[in-house]
């Protein structure tokens, strides 16, 4: 009989989860009680939010609790069910959990992944957490124009490299900050970008001012820290900014000290704004449409960093935070 094997939280880490925070257990299949399914998952999600679902102090979401599965977003097959909504061969993905299967009453499932001529694993990429966020994200809240000056931080990531792209679809100027000479590579060969900065190799600051000398109209912020601070600095009239992730900030208790930026956004007259993919939940298929004929077309390109076996996931959430990945990371089971 299959067992199941499930990555545990076995410790509260400070800071950046650590491979030493986590636990892989091996337990038995329970029997599905009616109204429930069982999904064989393929891939497993590795997400820079996880730190903060890991945390002890709460944000948006309840902490995962000491000895439960961590929590991630997943991708695999129904391979029984019980449930009249489900039949087995459905692809599913969800909350679903590190773990090789996952039984669920639906609750916890995004949609039905009903894309079947594209890789399963978008689903948790391009066409899952990390576009629908560049969509709703950029789009919504960043209100880009033609013309206008697009700043991207983490530009090579998942979520960065799909912001840049659906910024040339909306006919603005990129410009993408990444750390190193291969990810500057990346986002001007395989992304697109009409500019790549090295945040490791100089003065960001300078660089931001040479390559918009008209100002930066749109910033999608995937970091905060001192590169923020560079950005901000620079901003046209009427820019918006989009929070969307903090990953230079290691821990915010106490939360860290510096520049102030009200004096930027008040002669600026500009808008910032904090974002959360749980809001768009009821458009996630408007964007998942939009995504996929992109990807069909060639218009929007992506780059996966695949690891094979759950044995690497207690590890990847700091490999992430370390920069190691190339593409959206995932652990194939």
């Amino acid at each position: 009989m299959p067992v199941n094997r499930q990555v545990i939280l076995k410790s509260r880490p400070s800071g950046i989860p650590q491979a030493e925070n986590f636990e892989i257990f091996k337990t038995p299949l329970p029997d599905l009680s009616d109204r429930q399914f069982l999904v064989r998952n393929e891939f497993l999600s590795v997400e820079p939010a996880m730190r903060g679902w890991v945390s002890a102090v709460a944000n948006y979401a309840t902490p995962v609790g000491i000895g439960e599965t961590m929590r991630s977003f997943s991708a695999g097959t129904v391979v029984a069910s019980r449930h009249p909504g489900f039949s087995e061969g459905d692809k599913v993905m969800g909350m679903l959990g590190w773990q090789h299967y996952a039984v669920s009453d639906g609750s916890n499932v995004t949609r039905k992944v009903m894309e079947t001529d594209l890789p399963l694993s978008l689903s948790l990429g391009v066409l899952g957490l990390n576009g629908v966020t560049a969509y709703f994200a950029l789009l919504e809240l960043g209100l880009p124009r033609p013309g206008d000056t697009v700043v991207v931080s983490t530009a090579a990531g998942s979520v960065g490299s799909a912001v840049g792209q659906i910024a040339k679809l909306m006919g603005c100027r990129t410009i993408g900050i990444t750390g190193g000479a291969t990810k500057v590579k990346l986002c001007r060969d395989a992304f697109g970008y009409d500019e790549a900065i090295d945040y490791k190799a100089g003065d960001v600051a300078q660089a931001l001012k040479a390559a918009c000398p008209r100002g930066i109209d749109v910033y999608f912020d995937n970091t905060a820290g001192s590169i923020s601070d560079a950005v901000l600095s620079q901003l046209a009239v009427g820019a918006r900014i989009v929070i969307c992730g903090t990953a230079s900030v290691s821990s915010w208790d106490p939360p860290p000290q510096g520049p102030r930026v009200e004096r930027h956004m008040l002669v600026k007259r500009a808008r910032m704004s904090g974002f959360l993919v749980f809001d768009y939940a009821h458009r996630y298929e408007e964007a998942v449409a939009r995504l996929a004929a992109w990807v069909r077309e060639g218009k929007l390109r992506y780059r996966e960093d695949i690891l094979d076996g759950i044995e690497h996931a207690p590890g990847a959430i700091a490999e992430l935070y370390r920069g190691e990945n190339l593409g959206k990371r995932l652990i194939r089971v």
